[in-house]
Parts: C-alpha cells; structure tokens; sequence
C-alpha cells in the first residue's frame, strides 16, 4: 500500500513535472513568433500584381521619404482605421500636427518589427510616437500575455534605436469582445497589466483608455464598436478626446 501510494506521488510529481516543461516550451514558441520580424508581402498577390500589405507597405515608404513627420501611429487595423471610419476626427486632431499612419489591418507585433527592418522608420524624427498592437496575437493566435508584452517591447526597443528622441505613448490593448469575462478579453487585459510596466517615467508613457468604450458592467456594445473590436466614428472620437492631455504633454504643446 506503501509502495502504491510512492508510486502514486512520483506519477503524479513527473506529470507536473512534464506539464511545466510542456507549458514553459510553449511560452517559449509564442515569444519567439511575436518578437521574430516576419512579412505579409505575398497576402493577396495574384496573376503578377503585389498584394495589398506589399503595396501599403510601398507607399508609406514613399510617406516617410518625404519627411517633416512630427507624429506617428502605430498599430494593426484599429489604427488602419483613422483612415476610413476615423478620418475625420483625424483631419481634426492628427492632419494639422504633420501625424503619419503606419497602422495595417490584420498585422500582428512581429509585422510591425519586419516593416521596422525593412524602412518605415528609416529618417524619421517624430517628436511623438503612438503604439497599440497585440489584439491580433490575441485573435488569430491567442499568445498568451508574456508573449504579446515581448513583442510590443521589442517594437519599443527598435522604435527607440531607430528615433531616439521620439516620446512613446504606448495604449492599452483595446477591449475585445462584448463581455469582461470572454476570452479574448481577458488576454487583452491580461497583456495590458505587462505592458504597463514597460512604461519608465521618462520616454515611455502607458495609458489605457479602455473605458472609454466600455458600459458601467464593461459591455462593448456595438454602438462603438460594431464587430466588438473595430471603432466606428464615435469610437475614434473617444479615443482622440482621451488621448488628448497626454499626447500634448508629450507634444510640448
């Protein structure tokens, strides 16, 4: 009985055991794709002609050459979007402070470190920086949250090498989903609680403007964001007006 019992506690002592090489393995994989540069150059691509990311890709690399950029935004769709949905309140807010959008729907944080390597950064002297990606290392891949905080941190890192004098306003991983309990919520969430200690008094600001968009229960409700995850007009205007007191300060305005 003795013996079964031992037995019993050794199985069951090496199955922990295996379980944590297993979940530290995994861990592992997951950083190292959210931190490894990686292109999208081939999405849409057909009979010759570039794909969509290649091409917008191209173009803003004829953006940045033609310089003066004091402001730039960097991120996935949701940033992608002050250029359709958010337009407007852009022209109001962004266009006068010379701001440049380096968002691209679908990109995940190892996207926006290739474009990184490959120019986009390349000359510019911005006086500010806005940061905000991860939702889709969320969404398409669900990495968790150690993985999502390495790769924006390594985008940190190259932005900082690049533009050393850039003040960085790194956001808060926008709400996902109608509910605080859902999943793909709580990732974000728990990725937004890492990301904030990256901030570091100095060059690095965190704020999070989640609930902003968000009901006293922490309903996203389609009103804001109809898909639960892209801002409508109202949306990008709540987004700017909260913003607003911290990118001056960091603007000197």
């Amino acid at each position: 009985m003795k013996m079964n019992r031992r037995s019993s506690l050794v199985a069951l002592f090496s199955l922990l055991f295996a379980f944590g090489a297993y979940a530290d393995a995994n861990l592992d994989a997951a950083i190292k794709k959210a931190t490894t540069p990686d292109d999208r150059l081939k999405e849409g691509a057909k009979d010759g002609k570039k794909g969509w990311w290649d091409q917008r890709h191209e173009d803003k690399l004829k953006l940045v050459a033609q310089g003066g950029w004091q402001l730039v935004f960097i991120g996935d769709s949701i940033t992608h979007g002050w250029e359709n949905g958010g337009k407007a309140v852009w022209e109001k807010y962004y266009a006068p402070r010379k701001a440049l959008n380096l968002g691209y729907s679908g990109d995940r944080t190892e996207h926006v470190l290739w474009r990184f390597d490959h120019g986009e950064l390349d000359g510019l002297k911005p006086k500010a920086a806005v940061i905000m990606i991860g939702t889709n290392n969320t969404g398409h891949r669900n990495d968790p949250p150690e993985a999502i905080a390495a790769g924006v941190k390594k985008i940190i890192d190259e932005l900082e090498a690049k533009c050393p004098g850039t003040k960085i306003l790194l956001l808060g991983i926008f709400p996902r989903s109608e509910k605080a309990t859902d999943k793909p919520r709580v990732n974000n969430d728990n990725a937004n609680e890492l990301l904030a200690k990256l901030a570091d008094g100095d060059k690095v600001t965190f704020l999070n403007i989640n609930d902003k968009f968000l009901t006293a229960d922490g309903t996203l409700t389609k009103e804001i964001m109809p898909d639960r995850l892209h801002p409508q007009a109202k949306g990008y205007g709540l987004w700017a007006a909260a913003m607003e007191p911290t990118l001056k300060k960091l603007l000197s305005e």
